[in-house]
């Protein structure tokens, strides 16, 4: 039986992305998002955060990813996007609502598709990770002090010289218990030591204009971790099973998901609906590249995807034509708001931003 799901307009600001996390330490999850962030727990008000440059249909903010940077115990966040070449961080003036947040540059990186955090040197604390796909993979550190609290600067770590290409993920591949990267054309095995030592390419696919992230699950529980990618910027949303041949070499088997559905830009693999097994959550982006893309004209939409044991079996929380259903933009958010046990969706776009409530099973 599908969840209810109470669609709830937040704004009709377009930045594409989200996140969602406690600004003034006050306990309560507020949105952020762009130029702004809105107080929860109803998300009534805004508060200015910054400028933010437009380019035409877009925002130059294509990552909202909350770290302590510079150890004060408030949460800032980590952006930048495709016109800048810039990675950055604004830092929470202590969730001050009268004062708008410092930019501080991080690195000049090339054109960013968006960011992503991942645990890439397993030392429990996150790198940031951007899609750069015309430049090398480079992974950034926060460094620390004493106590483990961000020192405010970050040092790069070029994990692969060669352009990285549209998409990106980050999982264990060859279940070593270090995690790879996946790029569009084949993924880079993690070494022992992996911000010093050289990393190895598998060229064993080619996943087209690849979603971020790429997902590295085990979607049929054989114990072989597998790849979900959406096409950004095209039709398809697909798993690629992992396997070996009668000759023990690895091979990948592409199976569909849903074919039809168009610009999956961001995918999240979460429980959704409490059962304790993780559905695929994602949806259309709302003019990704402003009436170039295929399927740019189809209707919008957001959905899950449960997993039945041999497919993916569809769940619709929102679909129809622009102004009437929603998109989900570069990067959405996953969250329980309302600290009722059950995950809400933050959904920002070009088409606004919206909250939908999970109001669990009917009845």
């Amino acid at each position: 039986m599908p969840l209810r799901f109470r669609k709830v307009p937040i704004s009709d600001e377009r930045y594409e992305s989200c996140g969602v996390f406690d600004v003034n330490n006050d306990g309560i999850l507020d949105i952020v998002s762009g130029a702004y962030w809105y107080p929860g727990p109803d998300f009534c008000r805004k508060y200015r955060i910054g400028e933010v440059s437009a380019h035409g249909e877009y925002y130059d903010d294509f990552s909202t990813i909350a770290i302590d940077v510079n150890g004060d115990g408030y949460l800032d966040f980590i952006t930048g996007g495709w016109w800048g070449k810039t990675l950055r961080w604004r830092e929470n003036p202590k969730g001050d609502p009268t004062r708008t947040w410092p930019l501080h540059d991080i690195a000049s990186c090339g054109s960013i598709e968006t960011t992503r955090a991942w645990d890439v040197d397993g030392d429990g604390q996150v790198e940031v990770v951007p899609n750069t796909p015309g430049d090398p993979l480079v992974v950034y550190k926060l460094l620390t002090d004493a106590s483990g609290h961000g020192a405010g600067q970050f040092v790069g770590f070029r994990i692969y010289g060669q352009k990285q290409g549209h998409g990106l993920g980050f999982g264990d591949i060859n279940g070593d218990g270090r995690g790879d990267f996946v790029l569009r054309s084949g993924w880079l095995e993690s070494p022992a030591n992996p911000l010093r030592d050289e990393w190895r390419f598998h060229p064993e696919f080619d996943l087209g204009s690849a979603s971020v992230p790429i997902l590295v699950v085990d979607v049929n529980s054989d114990g072989l971790n597998d790849l979900i990618v959406g096409q950004a910027h095209g039709y398809g949303l697909d798993w690629w099973e992992q396997g070996h041949d009668g000759a023990g070499r690895r091979i990948w088997r592409k199976h569909p998901i849903d074919p039809w559905v168009a610009q999956c830009h961001d995918l999240q693999w979460v429980d959704i609906d409490g059962d304790g097994v993780s559905e695929l959550v994602t949806g259309k982006r709302f003019r990704a590249h402003c009436g170039r893309d295929p399927g740019e004209a189809d209707d919008v939409g957001i959905y899950y995807y449960k997993w039945t044991g041999e497919g993916f079996a569809k769940v619709i929380v929102d679909h129809g034509p622009p102004g009437v259903g929603k998109g989900c933009g570069i990067s959405f958010a996953v969250a329980d708001l309302r600290g009722t046990g059950r995950r809400d969706i933050v959904a920002p776009g070009k088409d606004g931003l919206c909250v939908f409530y999970n109001e669990g099973m009917p009845g």
